[in-house]
């Protein structure tokens, strides 16, 4: 267990890191039913549509870093042990939820970027372009930023059943669970 890592509970950086990630997420979804409903729906090509369109990738492209670099910090600092109240069943669908939600935080901006890439529509608030990983094809563009989406979505309904979880443990078993990533709590 790392030094900076409370007893019980995760360190000041891992708490950091989650809670940016938390924002980035239920940021990114709105943004991005709004944005596709603007353009994909309504036509709607105005400055404010890409403006969303340009906050949703520069967004994406950061937190897939981040991710990247939490799960980096999660493999050399390791987690604190499960909370010792919880039932066998309970830790093997927490694992199972994080793990998922770290892979869909890791493969859901990659497609968008790919997406992006495919389109190409890699230009950001018209000052800069993100790196494009594939040539373009409008067909191909469109199939991975379905999935794209679909994905985004699912990340977001788990990440509702991550919260469910949370509140089940903090109001109904009044374990631990919350206090372990609730910042300033030890």
């Amino acid at each position: 267990m790392s030094a900076e890592m409370a007893p019980g509970g995760y360190s000041a950086t891992a708490r950091t890191l989650h809670w940016i990630t938390v924002v980035a997420v239920f940021v990114m979804i709105p943004v991005g039913v709004t944005m596709s409903y603007r353009g994909n729906v309504l036509n709607l090509w105005d400055g404010l549509t890409n403006g969303l369109y340009s906050a949703h990738k520069l967004t994406g492209f950061l937190l897939l870093w981040l991710t990247a670099g939490r799960l980096v910090y999660r493999l050399l600092h390791g987690a604190p042990a499960d909370e010792p109240t919880l039932e066998w069943w309970q830790k093997a669908g927490s694992h199972l939820v994080h793990w998922l939600l770290y892979g869909l935080l890791l493969v859901v901006p990659l497609l968008g970027w790919i997406g992006v890439s495919l389109f190409p529509a890699l230009t950001v608030f018209d000052l800069f372009n993100l790196p494009a990983l594939a040539g373009p094809n409008e067909a191909a563009a469109k199939q991975v930023l379905g999935v794209h989406g679909k994905l985004a979505l699912t990340l977001g309904a788990i990440a509702i059943l991550h919260i469910a979880a949370v509140l089940y443990h903090r109001v109904i078993r009044k374990d631990g669970v919350l206090r372990r990533m609730w910042p300033g709590t030890g």
